[in-house]
């Protein structure tokens, strides 16, 4: 497979609005290349009778259950806020108002 040329890596830069000096374009030329033929390796050493992965172990659920347990009513939460709002923390607003 014939390496990725320093027009494609200009092509690439032009299309993502990029501006790379001539250095950059040879530079990133090699880099792609690189990745390019690493990927394919990938590609090469991947066998039809193995399925894909995710990850290379197994994995179970590794949360805890959830469990109801007693906290703090709606007053005992607000009663140090600054400010409240039907039974809620009010905040400064930090965006514009709504549309």
């Amino acid at each position: 497979m014939p390496g990725i040329t320093r027009e494609e890596v200009a092509h690439l830069a032009r299309l993502a609005r990029l501006e790379l000096s001539r250095e950059e374009l040879d530079h990133f030329a090699g880099q792609l290349d690189a990745i390019i033929g690493a990927v394919a390796a990938v590609s090469d050493v991947a066998e039809e009778d193995v399925p894909p992965t995710s990850h290379p172990l197994p994995l179970t659920n590794v949360m805890r259950p959830d469990v109801v347990r007693p906290s703090l009513t709606p007053e005992q939460a607000l009663d140090q806020a600054p400010a409240q709002e039907q039974q809620r923390f009010k905040v400064p607003q930090i965006l514009g108002e709504e549309q």
